[in-house]
């Protein structure tokens, strides 16, 4: 299958970021189709000749890859809506929607190439972790789906039923990272930085520790291990920080989110 255009079903802030991120991988703007009710909160697009409409129907037609970026208790209506408009031959269908799962779809679009993504916002910077799960056997179409998101960031390929710690650990762990960030550059004010310069000190500090497990594959605690000298003040500040129960609160936030998840998915 050529690849064709792009149809984002959903222009919210998912939706939105996975459009700039396509675009700031030179994807052409031309063959981007975006829908939204409300069209006007999508005319910066405009510029970048992205295709910007209501129709859902209208946008699956034109596309050969259908990314679905809407809220869980709107995907349904929406499947039902395309399901007469989406061809096996031509479609792959790919949803962001946390807690719907596969087989759901399917029952629901029929014998159509499914596929589940959970990137985060980073995307639109071209640095999401992007998780993908499918049934699809299909080399070439699976190839073509870690294409894509292999250039909007980094992908792995998962289990479905891990979906849920997927969304927990990368798409709801970019606001754990960046409450993290912001109790850092807090700090940094209160020893004696402005509000501004804390804040970049902070960011390019968060930045180039992520770098150094990136490239290095090292545990955290082999990088940790070279700034903490015997009775020095990084050893001081992480102890403190652990006895007021960092690590623990960390771990807490994310099963909390992931159990609140779970209850969501029964509903």
């Amino acid at each position: 299958m050529e690849q064709g255009k792009i149809a984002i079903l959903g222009g919210g802030n998912l939706g939105s970021s996975i459009v700039k991120g396509l675009l700031k991988s030179n994807f052409p703007g031309e063959k981007i189709i975006v829908t939204r009710r409300r069209t006007h909160l999508l005319e910066n697009f405009k510029k970048e000749k992205v295709i910007i409409t209501e129709d859902n129907c209208y946008a699956v037609k034109q596309a050969n890859m259908v990314i679905i970026a809407v809220k869980p208790h709107q995907i349904f209506s929406l499947l039902s809506e395309i399901k007469d408009q989406i061809k096996p031959e031509q479609h792959i269908l790919i949803s962001t929607v946390t807690g719907v799962s596969i087989k759901e779809m399917g029952d629901v679009t029929g014998n159509i190439p499914l596929y589940r993504v959970m990137p985060n916002t980073a995307i639109a910077l071209c640095e999401s972790m992007t998780c993908i799960a499918s049934m699809d056997t299909n080399q070439e179409r699976k190839g073509k789906i870690i294409g894509l998101f292999d250039k909007l960031g980094k992908t792995v390929i998962i289990n479905e039923e891990l979906m849920g710690a997927a969304t927990v650990l990368g798409a709801c762990g970019i606001a754990f990272a960046l409450r993290f960030m912001r109790a850092v550059s807090q700090g940094g004010i209160e020893i004696g930085f402005g509000a501004e310069l804390s804040q970049q000190i902070t960011a390019q500090t968060i930045k180039g520790a992520s770098s150094l497990i990136l490239e290095s594959d090292n545990h955290p605690e082999q990088e940790i291990d070279k700034v903490t000298t015997p009775m020095g003040i990084t050893i001081s500040g992480l102890n403190e920080m652990e006895h007021q129960g960092f690590s623990s609160a960390l771990i807490k936030g994310l099963i909390t989110s992931y159990n609140k998840l779970g209850m969501l998915s029964k509903k």
